[in-house]
């Protein structure tokens, strides 16, 4: 093997490892809407069964004190003990850990 061909391969396999990196951190790494409120939902339904439910598709910025991230923003309904109980949440896009719950 001649050294020309090896630094010509070294070279080509540097610069694909440069490129390919470069595409994943341009890719949308964030969990659909639907995963994210199918987690939800699967959390509220320990404590029982759910009326409705809802999510905005699109993510949509949030800060809460020093904390900035994109949310998806949501919402959940059902009857407890007799009583319509509603809530409204914020997930985090990237991971659909819930990072705000308000009860209605």
């Amino acid at each position: 093997m001649k050294i020309r061909d090896y630094m010509l391969g070294l070279g080509t396999g540097v610069i694909i490892g440069v490129l390919a990196s470069q595409a994943a951190k341009k890719m949308d790494i964030n969990k659909s809407a639907e995963l994210v409120l199918k987690e939800i939902k699967n959390s509220f339904k320990q404590e029982g069964p759910i009326d409705g439910s809802w999510i905005y598709m699109s993510p949509e910025p949030f800060q809460k004190e020093a904390i900035q991230l994109h949310v998806y923003r949501g919402g959940i309904s059902r009857i407890k003990n007799g009583q319509l109980e509603q809530f409204e949440f914020a997930a985090d896009t990237k991971t659909g850990t819930v990072v705000d719950l308000v009860k209605l």
